[in-house]
């Protein structure tokens, strides 16, 4: 997880349907103590999306919503099946849909419009399919997706990211009711006692849940944290608290207080002293989500902790909802604004948020609730529900479409790239310095897709892979064979080597891992933790090469260090575990060939690390969106690439950043945009290396084939 308002496993939360007051006993009449238990969860949320240090760890917000829904809707089914023997799943989706939608269909809609006034044009055709996927209440996996898509790493932080959990729980609730009703149906069949089947069925969805949660969370943490099989579980317990509730008020006084204050604790001390460190949704998970069921517990005691229960506890738990909505695109509307918004600004935005979230509140959503009960049938509600998705709907797709999909008119479409750069013995005497141009092509809206085809025919294999998935490349009935090698930077190079290969008479087979430099040492993911499917594959990969007997291997990366004994990456350690892989194949008679790696763009004026997007910010001021050469080097794989050749004679080393950058690596080089995302080098400006590439890389494999 990461800290502030982004994350593999970005952390945000929901609030979730009111409770409806039944006036018969303690156990199901209205509850302030849930109430307060909201206010508590939106306000841990709140502080940690404000970026507030002191609460590192407010992300268990999301679970304990996660666990107060789950008792109130399986608390309201229950009592619809012991009341009526059945379960009206046109009543339930109703209720839900008055409940929901109005509010969430205009935070939508104006989020379409801050997306469209403030957001970068690069992130409109991104954000407008996640308001899509948001009205249509699947966006937990649309972001699961992305944070394991390699190719999505640049893509900015969604404003609407805050509906994953809200996707999590319409997803259960349409699993739920039908599995209550099926219960319902035997136990009335075999006459079995109701709430114990209840029981029975929930504890089929938590117990695998809850195991796969932890298995996953350990394997994928960023996909984990998403998915809905992970997070059914926490659902369930709050289910099976509301399956029990004739159980609690047997409770002792004395031991509810100690439930009540107990699950409080649990649930602030999750908030003060977990950390982005933790892996979530975990076991660690436990802590919150069994505190908050043993408040709810102790409330049916009589002995919840009073201040739970206060107006303005109460007041905040009710809003909380709207809160949810408000807070997250306010929040990101303003980083668009004023960058990095540090403690005292993030602080700001989510009281305001107070203002937009008590107008909604009392404008949208009590009076569509209350009309909805009071004068349309379930049928219709469930109609206007349906009008207010697809007016959402409508809302994003106008939003793709207002991403400009062509070039203006004095846009380059024919630029000249490398071609451009003056010679001398080969060389390029010096990129041009940076300057504003009226035109260039890719744009910067459309270079992200500027990559080569190699993505879409499987040829780069996934993290959790761990076998090669070789492709064929060039001239299959060449005489001399060649092998590409590496991560994505070696992959960019395809759209060059092809061409060259067919040229030449190469065979040319492609086999590359996402973020696998190809190297024995032990690599990092981008969270930090051990990358062990990239050792198992490099090793399976050897065997491979070892095997094929390739005239030549090409290698690149963008990994500069890697693990040591320690734990701690170094240059040292991937020094040493390329000089050891390159050594074996030179001794088994196969030339190792290395493209030194590109610099990697930093510290651009937008504060991150995407030239395309400063591109798109700054189309009157290209020149503030080059960067320093020297610190870009230090942080891209040649940090390690360039010793580790001088240690191993026999091993080639071709440098082509003399077509890249001078002093400073300009973000436009004959009217070709260069970068497409991170570090990657977009497809047409590595075809415009070609001539070049061709003459610096066809004498060395020349040798290496008549050797």
């Amino acid at each position: 997880m990461s800290t502030g308002i982004e994350s593999p496993t970005a952390q945000t939360t929901s609030s979730t349907e009111a409770a409806e007051a039944v006036p018969t006993s303690r156990a199901t009449r209205f509850r302030p103590d849930v109430e307060g238990l909201r206010a508590i969860a939106i306000g841990s949320v709140l502080l940690f999306h404000a970026g507030i240090v002191a609460v590192p760890g407010g992300f268990v917000g999301v679970d304990v919503f996660f666990v107060i829904s789950g008792f109130l809707i399986t608390g309201q089914l229950v009592r619809e099946v012991e009341g009526t023997g059945k379960v009206s799943l046109v009543r339930f989706y109703a209720r839900r849909a008055r409940r929901l939608l109005p509010a969430a269909a205009l935070v939508l809609v104006v989020t379409a419009g801050l997306v469209l006034s403030l957001g970068s044009i690069v992130d409109r055709k991104v954000f407008a399919g996640d308001i899509v996927a948001a009205a249509a209440y699947v966006e937990n996996w649309r972001l699961a997706g992305r944070s394991v898509d390699y190719l999505a790493e640049g893509v900015s932080v969604s404003p609407v990211q805050h509906f994953w959990s809200l996707s999590v729980e319409e997803q259960f609730y349409i699993v739920w009711p039908i599995l209550l009703l099926v219960v319902a149906l035997l136990a009335r069949r075999f006459h079995w006692p109701t709430r114990w089947v209840m029981a029975a069925g929930l504890a089929a969805i938590v117990v695998p849940s809850f195991v796969w949660s932890v298995v996953m969370s350990a394997a994928s943490p960023a996909n984990a944290f998403f998915v809905t099989t992970t997070r059914l579980w926490e659902l369930g317990v709050g289910g099976l608290v509301a399956v029990g509730i004739t159980l609690w008020p047997h409770i002792p006084r004395a031991v509810g207080l100690v439930l009540g204050w107990g699950g409080i604790a649990a649930i602030v001390a999750g908030a003060l002293l977990l950390d982005e460190s933790a892996i979530w949704p975990g076991h660690l998970a436990l802590v919150p989500v069994l505190g908050t069921a043993a408040v709810i517990i102790a409330g049916t005691t009589d002995s919840s902790p009073g201040f739970l229960g206060h107006r303005l506890m109460v007041w905040l738990g009710g809003l909380s909802y709207s809160l949810y909505l408000w807070h997250w695109p306010l929040l990101i509307a303003a980083t668009w604004v004023w960058g990095e918004l540090g403690q005292k600004r993030g602080l700001l935005i989510v009281v305001l948020a107070v203002i937009p979230a008590w107008l909604s509140y009392k404008l949208v959503e009590n009076p569509m609730r209350r009309i909805a009960q009071a004068r349309w049938s379930p049928g219709v509600t469930l109609s206007v529900g349906l009008n207010l998705t697809a007016l959402t709907v409508i809302a994003g797709l106008l939003l793709a479409n207002s991403t400009p999909t062509s070039a203006p008119a004095n846009a380059s479409t024919q630029g000249k790239g490398a071609q451009e750069l003056e010679l001398q013995d080969g060389r390029a005497t010096g990129v041009p310095d940076p300057v504003t141009v009226e035109s260039f092509a890719p744009l910067p809206q459309d270079v992200v897709a500027d990559r080569p085809d190699a993505y879409d025919t499987g040829c780069q294999v996934d993290q959790q892979t761990n076998e090669p998935h070789p492709c064929a490349y060039g001239d299959r009935t060449g005489s001399t064979h060649v092998m590409l090698l590496g991560d994505s930077k070696a992959l960019q190079w395809i759209d060059a080597l092809d061409p060259i290969a067919k040229d030449q008479g190469w065979v040319l087979d492609v086999a590359t891992k996402s973020s696998c430099g190809f190297s024995p040492a032990l690599q990092a993911k981008a969270s930090g933790a051990p990358y062990k499917s990239c050792l198992a594959y490099n090793a399976a990969l050897l065997d491979l090469v070892l095997e094929e007997r390739p005239d030549a291997v090409i290698v690149s990366q963008g990994a500069g260090t890697a693990l040591d004994s320690s734990g701690d990456l170094t240059r040292d350690e991937m020094v040493g575990g390329l000089v050891s892989v390159w050594r074996t194949l030179e001794d088994a008679g196969i030339d190792v060939v290395v493209i030194a790696d590109n610099p990697r763009p930093h510290e651009l004026p937008s504060g991150g690390h995407e030239a395309y997007k400063c591109v798109a910010q700054h189309l009157d001021q290209l020149p503030s969106c080059a960067f320093d050469t020297g610190t870009g080097l230090e942080q891209s794989g040649t940090f390690a690439l360039e010793p580790a050749a001088d240690l191993v004679p026999d091993v080639d080393l071709i440098d082509m950043n003399d077509l890249v950058c001078d002093d400073v690596c300009p973000p436009v080089i004959g009217e070709v945009l260069v970068y497409r995302q991170g570090s990657h080098l977009s497809r047409t400006y590595v075809r415009s290396t070609v001539p070049i590439l061709s003459s610096r890389l066809v004498p060395v494999l020349h040798d290496a084939a008549a050797s």
